[in-house]
C-alpha cells in the first residue's frame, strides 16, 4: 500500500454539500447578513495567513471576532459568543439530517481493515458533527484549523496534522473537495491529495486543476482502489 495514513476534509468531502444546505434554509432566512460577514471575517483571515503579516495576539476566535465587529460595529464579546451559539453550537444537530456521500461509511470501515490510519482535518470544528453524522469512531486523530489558528490551506493545520501522525508527508494521503484549500494545502507540505469531484463535473472537467491533484474520484470506491494499488 503506498500510503500510512488517509487524512480527510469534512464538510463536503464526507458529504454533499447540498444536503447540509437544504438544512441551513431557515438559517439563512434568518441571518444571511450575519453569515456574510462571517465569511467575511474568514476571508480576511485567510489572506493574512497568505501574505505572511499574521501577527495575531489573541486566539483565532477573538480575532474573528473582532474583524466582523469592525463590519457589524457591535461588541466583539458578544459576536464571539453570538457566533459559538449560532454557528458552531446552532449547525451541529442539522447534521444528523445530513447524508453522507454513497459508500463513505463501508470506505472507511475498509481502510481501517487493512491497517491504515484515519484522521480527520477540518476548518470548523468537527467532533459533534461527526457524532451527529454517525462517523465519531472510525478515527485515529481528529484535528480542527481554528483550535491550531490558521486556516486552511495554510501550512500550520496540515504541518499539525503530520505532527500528530508520526508520519511522513509522502505517506499521507489528504482527501478534500477544495482544489485551493485542500489540494495545494496539503500539496504545499508534502503530502498527496485527492480532489473529490461532484458526478456532474466529470461531463465539464476542470483538465488544468485535475491534473495537478495527485488524484481525482467521483464514487468513494474509487478512492479505495487508489489507496490500496
Amino acid at each position: 500500500m503506498r500510503f500510512r495514513v488517509v487524512a480527510f476534509d469534512l464538510d463536503g468531502t464526507l458529504y454533499p454539500n447540498n444536503s447540509f444546505y437544504i438544512q441551513l434554509v431557515p438559517f439563512l432566512l434568518r441571518e444571511l447578513n450575519y453569515l456574510r460577514v462571517f465569511g467575511k471575517a474568514r476571508d480576511r483571515l485567510r489572506q493574512e495567513d497568505a501574505t505572511g503579516l499574521c501577527n495575531r495576539t489573541e486566539s483565532f476566535y477573538k480575532t474573528q471576532a473582532q474583524y466582523m465587529s469592525e463590519i457589524l460595529k457591535a461588541d466583539p464579546v458578544l459576536l464571539e459568543e453570538k457566533t459559538e451559539k449560532l454557528i458552531y453550537r446552532g449547525w451541529e444537530p442539522l447534521f444528523k439530517k445530513v447524508k453522507l456521500f454513497p459508500h463513505v461509511t463501508e470506505t472507511l470501515a475498509f481502510l481501517r481493515e487493512k491497517g491504515i490510519k484515519l484522521a480527520l482535518l477540518s476548518d470548523f470544528p468537527p467532533e459533534t458533527k461527526l457524532e451527529n453524522l454517525g462517523l465519531a469512531g472510525f478515527w485515529d486523530a481528529v484535528l480542527c484549523s481554528e483550535a491550531i489558528g490558521r486556516l486552511k490551506p495554510d501550512p500550520a493545520s496540515f504541518f499539525e496534522l503530520i505532527r500528530v501522525m508520526d508520519c511522513p508527508p509522502d505517506e499521507i494521503l489528504y482527501v478534500g473537495n477544495s482544489f485551493s484549500y485542500d489540494v495545494l494545502g496539503a500539496q504545499k507540505t508534502g503530502m498527496k491529495a485527492a480532489w473529490i469531484r461532484p458526478k456532474t463535473a466529470y461531463f465539464f472537467p476542470n483538465k488544468k486543476k485535475e491534473r495537478k491533484a495527485d488524484f481525482v474520484f467521483f464514487d468513494y470506491r474509487q478512492l479505495i482502489k487508489f489507496v490500496l494499488t
